[in-house]
Protein backbone atom coordinates (compact mmCIF):
# COMPACT_ATOMS: atom_id res chain seq x y z
CA UNK A 1 0.00 0.00 0.00
CA UNK A 2 1.37 3.42 -0.95
CA UNK A 3 2.00 6.08 1.67
CA UNK A 4 -1.02 8.33 1.11
CA UNK A 5 0.25 10.72 3.78
CA UNK A 6 2.94 11.92 1.35
CA UNK A 7 2.33 12.96 -2.24
CA UNK A 8 3.86 15.01 -5.02
CA UNK A 9 2.45 16.63 -8.15
CA UNK A 10 4.23 16.77 -11.49
CA UNK A 11 2.09 19.15 -13.55
CA UNK A 12 -0.45 20.91 -11.32
CA UNK A 13 -0.46 24.62 -10.62
CA UNK A 14 -2.40 27.55 -9.19
CA UNK A 15 -3.69 29.49 -12.18
CA UNK A 16 -5.34 32.18 -10.05
CA UNK A 17 -6.11 32.92 -6.41
CA UNK A 18 -8.38 35.67 -5.13
CA UNK A 19 -9.77 36.92 -1.82
CA UNK A 20 -12.81 39.02 -0.97
CA UNK A 21 -12.92 41.23 2.13
CA UNK A 22 -16.16 41.35 4.08
CA UNK A 23 -16.89 45.09 4.24
CA UNK A 24 -18.08 45.63 7.83
CA UNK A 25 -15.27 46.11 10.35
CA UNK A 26 -15.95 44.93 13.91
CA UNK A 27 -13.25 45.97 16.37
CA UNK A 28 -12.30 44.01 19.48
CA UNK A 29 -13.06 47.20 21.39
CA UNK A 30 -16.65 47.05 20.14
CA UNK A 31 -16.96 43.45 21.37
CA UNK A 32 -15.53 44.49 24.74
CA UNK A 33 -18.16 47.22 24.95
CA UNK A 34 -20.93 44.74 24.14
CA UNK A 35 -19.63 42.40 26.85
CA UNK A 36 -19.06 45.16 29.43
CA UNK A 37 -21.83 44.04 31.85
CA UNK A 38 -20.50 40.47 31.82
CA UNK A 39 -16.85 41.51 32.21
CA UNK A 40 -17.71 43.75 35.13
CA UNK A 41 -19.82 41.07 36.82
CA UNK A 42 -17.11 38.37 36.68
CA UNK A 43 -14.24 40.77 37.36
CA UNK A 44 -12.54 40.27 34.01
CA UNK A 45 -10.54 43.00 32.35
CA UNK A 46 -11.39 44.26 28.89
CA UNK A 47 -8.95 43.94 26.00
CA UNK A 48 -8.39 40.19 26.26
CA UNK A 49 -9.00 39.66 22.53
CA UNK A 50 -6.15 42.01 21.71
CA UNK A 51 -3.85 41.02 24.57
CA UNK A 52 -4.21 37.25 24.26
CA UNK A 53 -5.15 36.69 20.63
CA UNK A 54 -3.58 39.77 19.03
CA UNK A 55 -6.80 40.43 17.13
CA UNK A 56 -7.64 44.10 16.78
CA UNK A 57 -10.61 43.67 14.46
CA UNK A 58 -12.43 41.25 12.24
CA UNK A 59 -14.97 41.59 9.41
CA UNK A 60 -18.62 40.77 8.84
CA UNK A 61 -20.75 40.52 5.72
CA UNK A 62 -23.92 42.60 5.33
CA UNK A 63 -27.03 40.63 6.26
CA UNK A 64 -27.97 40.19 2.59
CA UNK A 65 -24.68 38.41 1.74
CA UNK A 66 -24.97 34.69 2.52
CA UNK A 67 -22.09 32.25 2.91
CA UNK A 68 -22.91 30.95 -0.56
CA UNK A 69 -22.90 34.43 -2.07
CA UNK A 70 -19.54 35.15 -0.42
CA UNK A 71 -18.10 31.98 -1.99
CA UNK A 72 -19.55 32.90 -5.39
CA UNK A 73 -18.06 36.41 -5.25
CA UNK A 74 -14.58 34.97 -4.73
CA UNK A 75 -15.15 32.29 -7.38
CA UNK A 76 -16.18 34.89 -9.93
CA UNK A 77 -12.99 36.87 -9.26
CA UNK A 78 -10.82 33.76 -9.55
CA UNK A 79 -12.33 32.70 -12.88
CA UNK A 80 -11.87 36.20 -14.29
CA UNK A 81 -8.27 36.32 -13.09
CA UNK A 82 -7.55 32.91 -14.61
CA UNK A 83 -8.81 34.13 -17.98
CA UNK A 84 -10.35 30.79 -18.90
CA UNK A 85 -13.70 29.77 -20.29
CA UNK A 86 -15.81 28.62 -17.29
CA UNK A 87 -16.97 25.67 -19.41
CA UNK A 88 -13.49 24.18 -19.03
CA UNK A 89 -13.83 23.88 -15.25
CA UNK A 90 -14.40 20.21 -14.50
CA UNK A 91 -14.81 20.40 -10.73
CA UNK A 92 -16.00 22.91 -8.15
CA UNK A 93 -15.91 22.29 -4.42
CA UNK A 94 -16.99 24.54 -1.59
CA UNK A 95 -14.92 24.01 1.56
CA UNK A 96 -16.77 26.43 3.87
CA UNK A 97 -17.37 25.52 7.48
CA UNK A 98 -20.30 27.95 7.52
CA UNK A 99 -23.43 26.74 5.77
CA UNK A 100 -27.09 27.71 5.66
CA UNK A 101 -28.45 24.17 5.28
CA UNK A 102 -27.66 20.49 5.50
CA UNK A 103 -28.69 19.76 1.92
CA UNK A 104 -28.24 20.28 -0.92
CA UNK A 105 -24.57 21.20 -0.93
CA UNK A 106 -23.47 24.82 -1.01
CA UNK A 107 -21.47 23.97 -4.13
CA UNK A 108 -24.61 23.43 -6.21
CA UNK A 109 -25.70 27.02 -5.59
CA UNK A 110 -22.25 28.42 -6.39
CA UNK A 111 -22.16 26.23 -9.51
CA UNK A 112 -25.48 27.73 -10.62
CA UNK A 113 -24.52 31.33 -9.78
CA UNK A 114 -21.29 31.06 -11.77
CA UNK A 115 -22.95 29.40 -14.75
CA UNK A 116 -20.68 26.37 -14.75
CA UNK A 117 -21.30 23.53 -17.17
CA UNK A 118 -23.48 20.45 -16.52
CA UNK A 119 -20.40 18.21 -16.74
CA UNK A 120 -18.65 20.10 -13.89
CA UNK A 121 -18.50 17.85 -10.81
CA UNK A 122 -19.76 19.78 -7.78
CA UNK A 123 -19.73 18.95 -4.09
CA UNK A 124 -18.82 20.30 -0.65
CA UNK A 125 -15.68 19.25 1.17
CA UNK A 126 -15.70 19.83 4.92
CA UNK A 127 -12.76 19.28 7.24
CA UNK A 128 -12.80 22.18 9.70
CA UNK A 129 -10.04 24.71 8.95
CA UNK A 130 -8.13 22.25 6.76
CA UNK A 131 -10.81 21.86 4.08
CA UNK A 132 -9.31 24.17 1.48
CA UNK A 133 -5.85 22.55 1.61
CA UNK A 134 -7.51 19.10 1.37
CA UNK A 135 -9.42 20.31 -1.69
CA UNK A 136 -6.17 21.44 -3.34
CA UNK A 137 -4.85 17.91 -2.83
CA UNK A 138 -7.98 16.29 -4.31
CA UNK A 139 -8.26 18.71 -7.23
CA UNK A 140 -4.59 18.25 -8.07
CA UNK A 141 -5.02 14.48 -8.05
CA UNK A 142 -7.94 14.68 -10.52
CA UNK A 143 -6.00 17.05 -12.79
CA UNK A 144 -2.90 14.83 -12.69
CA UNK A 145 -5.06 11.79 -13.52
CA UNK A 146 -6.40 13.57 -16.62
CA UNK A 147 -10.00 13.46 -15.41
CA UNK A 148 -10.47 17.24 -15.36
CA UNK A 149 -8.75 20.21 -16.98
CA UNK A 150 -9.43 22.88 -14.34
CA UNK A 151 -10.76 22.90 -10.80
CA UNK A 152 -12.33 25.74 -8.84
CA UNK A 153 -12.16 25.76 -5.03
CA UNK A 154 -14.25 28.31 -3.13
CA UNK A 155 -14.78 29.17 0.51
CA UNK A 156 -17.02 31.76 2.18
CA UNK A 157 -17.15 32.26 5.94
CA UNK A 158 -19.30 34.54 8.10
CA UNK A 159 -19.30 35.23 11.84
CA UNK A 160 -22.28 37.49 12.50
CA UNK A 161 -24.52 34.76 13.92
CA UNK A 162 -22.05 32.84 16.06
CA UNK A 163 -20.52 35.96 17.59
CA UNK A 164 -23.89 37.50 18.47
CA UNK A 165 -25.01 34.17 19.95
CA UNK A 166 -21.81 34.04 22.01
CA UNK A 167 -22.25 37.59 23.28
CA UNK A 168 -25.87 36.88 24.21
CA UNK A 169 -24.85 33.71 26.04
CA UNK A 170 -22.16 35.50 28.05
CA UNK A 171 -24.54 38.30 28.97
CA UNK A 172 -26.79 35.76 30.68
CA UNK A 173 -26.67 36.31 34.45
CA UNK A 174 -25.59 32.71 35.04
CA UNK A 175 -22.49 32.83 32.81
CA UNK A 176 -19.07 32.52 34.42
CA UNK A 177 -15.41 33.17 33.65
CA UNK A 178 -15.17 29.52 32.59
CA UNK A 179 -17.80 30.22 29.94
CA UNK A 180 -15.69 33.09 28.61
CA UNK A 181 -12.66 30.84 28.11
CA UNK A 182 -14.62 27.97 26.57
CA UNK A 183 -16.28 30.42 24.13
CA UNK A 184 -13.24 32.66 23.62
CA UNK A 185 -12.30 31.22 20.22
CA UNK A 186 -15.67 32.11 18.70
CA UNK A 187 -14.94 35.80 19.40
CA UNK A 188 -11.71 35.58 17.37
CA UNK A 189 -13.44 34.42 14.19
CA UNK A 190 -13.57 36.60 11.10
CA UNK A 191 -15.52 36.74 7.85
CA UNK A 192 -14.19 36.64 4.30
CA UNK A 193 -13.97 34.47 1.21
CA UNK A 194 -11.34 33.07 -1.11
CA UNK A 195 -11.17 31.06 -4.32
CA UNK A 196 -8.54 29.32 -6.41
CA UNK A 197 -8.40 27.95 -9.95
CA UNK A 198 -6.06 24.99 -10.44
CA UNK A 199 -4.92 23.60 -13.78
CA UNK A 200 -1.94 22.08 -15.54
CA UNK A 201 1.27 24.02 -15.19
CA UNK A 202 2.29 23.09 -18.73
CA UNK A 203 -0.90 24.63 -20.16
CA UNK A 204 -0.81 27.86 -18.16
CA UNK A 205 2.32 30.04 -18.51
CA UNK A 206 2.97 32.02 -15.36
CA UNK A 207 1.06 29.60 -13.14
CA UNK A 208 2.45 28.50 -9.77
CA UNK A 209 3.35 24.84 -9.50
CA UNK A 210 2.17 22.63 -6.64
CA UNK A 211 4.89 20.34 -5.33
CA UNK A 212 5.11 18.02 -2.36
CA UNK A 213 2.49 17.55 0.30
CA UNK A 214 2.36 15.91 3.70
CA UNK A 215 -0.64 14.90 5.82
CA UNK A 216 -1.05 13.64 9.39
CA UNK A 217 -4.04 12.90 11.63
CA UNK A 218 -4.42 12.82 15.42
CA UNK A 219 -8.13 12.17 15.72
CA UNK A 220 -7.90 11.25 19.39
CA UNK A 221 -8.19 15.02 19.86
CA UNK A 222 -11.50 15.32 18.00
CA UNK A 223 -13.35 16.71 21.04
CA UNK A 224 -11.05 19.68 21.76
CA UNK A 225 -12.93 22.07 19.47
CA UNK A 226 -16.56 21.48 18.55
CA UNK A 227 -18.55 24.17 16.82
CA UNK A 228 -21.72 25.16 15.00
CA UNK A 229 -23.32 28.45 14.03
CA UNK A 230 -24.92 28.43 17.48
CA UNK A 231 -21.69 28.11 19.48
CA UNK A 232 -18.12 26.87 19.49
CA UNK A 233 -16.68 25.13 22.55
CA UNK A 234 -12.89 25.01 22.67
CA UNK A 235 -10.27 23.77 25.11
CA UNK A 236 -7.89 26.47 23.94
CA UNK A 237 -4.81 25.36 25.88
CA UNK A 238 -5.10 21.68 24.97
CA UNK A 239 -5.90 22.50 21.34
CA UNK A 240 -2.82 24.71 21.05
CA UNK A 241 -0.56 22.03 22.52
CA UNK A 242 -1.97 19.17 20.43
CA UNK A 243 -2.15 21.20 17.22
CA UNK A 244 1.42 22.45 17.33
CA UNK A 245 2.68 18.99 18.27
CA UNK A 246 0.86 17.47 15.30
CA UNK A 247 2.38 20.15 13.08
CA UNK A 248 5.80 19.20 14.41
CA UNK A 249 5.18 15.50 13.65
CA UNK A 250 4.12 16.39 10.11
CA UNK A 251 7.19 18.59 9.71
CA UNK A 252 9.65 16.03 11.05
CA UNK A 253 8.34 13.24 8.82
CA UNK A 254 8.78 15.40 5.72
CA UNK A 255 12.03 16.79 4.32
CA UNK A 256 12.10 19.54 6.93
CA UNK A 257 15.71 20.46 6.16
CA UNK A 258 14.57 21.54 2.69
CA UNK A 259 11.37 23.16 3.94
CA UNK A 260 13.30 25.11 6.59
CA UNK A 261 14.37 27.76 4.08
CA UNK A 262 11.16 28.68 2.26
CA UNK A 263 10.62 32.25 1.10
CA UNK A 264 7.16 32.37 2.66
CA UNK A 265 5.17 30.29 5.16
CA UNK A 266 1.40 30.65 4.83
CA UNK A 267 0.24 29.42 8.23
CA UNK A 268 -3.41 28.99 9.13
CA UNK A 269 -4.30 32.22 10.92
CA UNK A 270 -5.69 31.62 14.42
CA UNK A 271 -4.08 34.05 16.85
CA UNK A 272 -0.80 35.58 17.97
CA UNK A 273 -0.22 32.79 20.49
CA UNK A 274 -0.90 30.02 17.95
CA UNK A 275 1.32 31.59 15.29
CA UNK A 276 4.21 32.17 17.69
CA UNK A 277 3.95 28.59 18.97
CA UNK A 278 3.95 27.13 15.45
CA UNK A 279 6.89 29.30 14.37
CA UNK A 280 8.84 28.22 17.44
CA UNK A 281 8.14 24.49 17.23
CA UNK A 282 9.00 24.37 13.50
CA UNK A 283 12.05 26.59 13.96
CA UNK A 284 11.20 28.88 11.02
CA UNK A 285 11.90 32.57 10.44
CA UNK A 286 8.95 34.59 11.77
CA UNK A 287 9.69 37.40 9.30
CA UNK A 288 8.66 35.03 6.49
CA UNK A 289 5.22 34.42 8.02
CA UNK A 290 2.68 37.00 6.79
CA UNK A 291 -0.16 37.76 9.20
CA UNK A 292 -3.80 38.46 8.49
CA UNK A 293 -5.36 37.54 11.85
CA UNK A 294 -4.71 40.95 13.52
CA UNK A 295 -7.17 42.71 11.21
CA UNK A 296 -9.24 39.84 9.78
CA UNK A 297 -9.40 37.31 12.63
CA UNK A 298 -9.53 33.56 12.06
CA UNK A 299 -11.41 33.02 8.78
CA UNK A 300 -11.49 29.24 9.14
CA UNK A 301 -10.58 27.22 6.03
CA UNK A 302 -10.50 30.44 3.99
CA UNK A 303 -7.55 31.70 6.08
CA UNK A 304 -4.74 29.96 4.15
CA UNK A 305 -5.91 30.94 0.62
CA UNK A 306 -7.01 34.39 1.87
CA UNK A 307 -3.55 35.07 3.33
CA UNK A 308 -1.83 33.70 0.23
CA UNK A 309 -3.97 35.90 -2.01
CA UNK A 310 -3.02 38.96 0.05
CA UNK A 311 0.64 38.03 -0.31
CA UNK A 312 0.79 37.50 -4.09
CA UNK A 313 1.90 41.05 -4.89
CA UNK A 314 5.08 40.55 -2.85
CA UNK A 315 5.97 37.12 -4.28
CA UNK A 316 8.43 36.76 -7.14
CA UNK A 317 8.80 34.04 -9.74
CA UNK A 318 10.81 31.21 -8.25
CA UNK A 319 9.88 31.94 -4.63
CA UNK A 320 9.08 28.88 -2.59
CA UNK A 321 5.95 28.94 -0.46
CA UNK A 322 4.77 26.42 2.14
CA UNK A 323 1.12 26.26 3.17
CA UNK A 324 0.75 25.03 6.76
CA UNK A 325 -2.73 24.02 7.85
CA UNK A 326 -4.05 22.53 11.08
CA UNK A 327 -7.74 21.89 11.61
CA UNK A 328 -9.95 20.71 14.44
CA UNK A 329 -10.20 16.98 14.47
CA UNK A 330 -7.13 17.08 14.59
CA UNK A 331 -5.59 17.03 11.12
CA UNK A 332 -2.54 18.75 9.68
CA UNK A 333 -1.36 19.25 6.10
CA UNK A 334 1.59 20.96 4.48
CA UNK A 335 1.71 21.78 0.75
CA UNK A 336 4.60 23.31 -1.17
CA UNK A 337 4.17 25.85 -3.98
CA UNK A 338 6.85 27.06 -6.42
CA UNK A 339 5.84 30.58 -7.32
Amino acid sequence: MSNNFQYEFNDVAIVSIEACDAPIVVSSTAIDEALAPFLQRVGAESGLLQKLAGIEERRQWPEDISFIEASALAGEKAIAAAGIDPARIGMITNTSVCRDRLEPSSAVSVHDRLGLSPHCINFDMSNACLGFVNAMHMAGTLIEAGQIEYALIVDGEGTREIQQNTINRLLDENSTMADLFSNFASLTLGSGSAAMVLGRHSDNPGSHRLGRGEFRAATEHHDLCVGSLESMRTDTKALLAAGTQLGKVCWDKADSDDWGDMDRYIIHQVSRVHTAAMVEILGIDHTRVPLTFPTYGNIGPAAVPFTLAKETASLNAGDRVLCVGVGSGLNAAFLEISW
